[in-house]
């Protein structure tokens, strides 16, 4: 059924992209140059550059692990195909080396490149395309001014008709608005400013949003919570689901260092961002912050306070009871407070030191809809970001049927939202994804 019903958006796009000149479906080439006047560049836009390209976590799609600099190559699972991210260092055969201004602002703005080919939108230009013409120009004077690398583009894995790249037209025509940011007369400029940052560069609606069937952000639902790379990326602001909600402080020490005393660690793809965050303007980051903590409701501290002891009370002894002295139990659950203690409560216990990890009933691993968090933890570990390197989960080598009870487990005893189902499938899955080549 689903894919009857991606089929039939595809045909809606193939007859938009047909029939609508304004989709531009082939679109014109830019002349390549023969030489950048990186001369006339300056030493200010070029720092500027390097900030927003920190801020916008470009080298974390761009850059293999292991590689030089940002040569593309970077498989981007999707749930079309894997797409593979492009080289953006100024070779001039296999990067952007002999691209204009121009070809670089309409790539960033309309998803074309250079040649007319449409760019997929796993590169975010629906959100790029907001970004200030100087912003654009200052980050194309820093791509410009680093070290050419030579990497051949490797093919996506797509099949058809997601292949066709002409399609992507129409797909332009219906979910893709090349509209500057606009500020909130309510917002002090600051608030603004991370705002901007956010909602562009930053792109934090492309993993925070849920997506629509042709992997186009939803819009009326932004920030609700989406997808990246195998993770769930938490709903932020007004629909967090974070049992004390975030205040500015808590903000600002994850995008920091990827670690909050209320919250937990940063993981998966979220561990990159928040290190490139360490190495761009303070200020901005700050902005970032000022903007998440203006459009989250706030907690009252008592109700917090209430909230964070209530919480704490259900971390366990490392010894404690798996029986819970014969307390009605489903029997996944009970067979998970097993594997729990066997595994996971040495280090998830009572805190006696702030350099345990927090909480679990904290965590959005242990909040989210799906078991997905809980998985990916469980199996590869967490590797912490830079500010939070003694922070680190190794993996534990569990079966299916164990992950899927201690997963059943955490979510009964550290939080109140309802039972996740279908565990023993999805664990299944994950244990087989985890053993397939790449992994």
């Amino acid at each position: 059924m689903k894919i009857c019903k991606v089929l039939a958006g595809v045909s809606v796009v193939a007859v938009a992209a047909a029939g609508v000149y304004a989709a531009d479906v082939f679109p014109r080439e830019i002349a390549p140059m023969a030489a950048i006047d990186t001369a006339s560049f300056t030493d200010d836009q070029i720092a500027l550059g390097e900030n927003l390209a920190n801020l916008g976590d470009c080298a974390a799609c761009h850059t293999p692990r292991g590689a030089r600099g940002m040569e593309g190559g970077v498989g981007l699972p999707t749930p079309f195909g894997v797409i593979y991210s492009t080289n953006i260092t100024p070779d001039p055969e296999t990067g952007i080396g002999n691209w204009s201004f121009a070809a670089f602002e309409r790539a960033m703005r309309s998803g074309i490149d250079r040649a007319g080919n449409h760019l997929y939108p796993a590169f975010p230009y629906d959100h790029f395309a907001g970004t200030t013409r100087d912003d654009l120009e200052a980050l194309y004077q820093f791509l410009m001014t680093q070290d050419p690398v030579r990497a051949d583009r490797k093919a996506n894995e797509l099949g058809f008709p997601f292949s066709v790249r002409p399609l992507l037209a129409g797909w332009k025509l219906l979910f893709h608005r090349e509209t500057a940011f606009v500020p909130n007369p309510e917002f002090t400029d600051e608030e603004n400013r991370g705002a901007y940052l956010a909602e562009t560069l930053g792109h934090c609606s492309a993993c925070h949003s849920p997506r629509n069937a042709l992997g186009a952000v939803t819009r009326s639902a932004g920030l609700a919570g989406g997808a990246a790379e195998g993770w769930l990326a938490p709903p932020l602001g007004a629909v967090s689901v974070s049992p004390l909600g975030w205040d500015i402080d808590d903000y600002a020490d994850y995008l920091f260092d990827g670690w909050s005393e209320h919250h937990g660690i940063a993981g998966g793809p979220m561990t990159a961002v928040v290190d490139h965050l360490r190495d761009a303007d303070e200020d901005d980051v700050f902005a970032i912050a000022a903007w998440l903590a203006r459009i989250t409701p706030a907690v009252d501290k008592d109700t917090r306070a209430a909230r964070l002891t209530a919480i704490k009370a259900l971390d366990l002894a490392e010894g404690f009871d798996p029986g819970f002295g014969g307390q009605q139990m489903p029997q996944e659950v009970q067979r998970g407070a097993q594997v729990f203690k066997d595994n996971c409560v040495k280090c998830h216990k009572q805190r006696i030191s702030d350099t345990q990890p927090v909480s679990l009933g904290l965590t959005y691993a242990a909040n989210a809809p799906a078991p997905t968090n809980v998985f990916n933890a469980v199996l590869y570990g967490i590797e912490p970001g830079l500010g939070a390197t003694a922070r680190k989960m190794q993996p534990v080598a569990l079966s299916a049927e164990n992950l899927a009870e201690v997963a059943a487990f955490v979510r009964w005893h550290f939080t109140d939202q309802p039972a996740w189902t279908n565990l023993a499938a999805q664990a299944s899955a994950a244990v087989q994804a985890k053993a397939a080549p790449g992994h």
